[in-house]
């Protein structure tokens, strides 16, 4: 595996990084490796579905109606 070294990065950035990266429960090293597979086409497997829930609702979240009852039937008798 490589490693990377960044400087000159500004604080500002940093501080926001730590914070994104405590919302999803991740050390800053691993946010920021997530941040660069997703940016340079790391495929479907690199986005977790709460990563997406959140690039998609943020802080607002979302109102989901319940899936309406289904009636079943009873299957055909073909044994008459």
């Amino acid at each position: 595996m490589a490693s990377l070294t960044i400087r000159n990065l500004e604080d500002g950035v940093k501080a926001r990084l730590r914070v994104q990266a405590a919302r999803h429960g991740r050390s800053m090293e691993e946010e920021a490796r997530s941040i660069l597979r997703q940016a340079v086409g790391g495929g479907p497997a690199s986005i977790s579905l709460a990563d997406l829930a959140d690039t998609l609702f943020g802080d607002q979240g979302a109102e989901l109606e319940p899936h309406p009852a289904v009636r079943t039937r009873e299957p055909p008798d073909f044994g008459s």
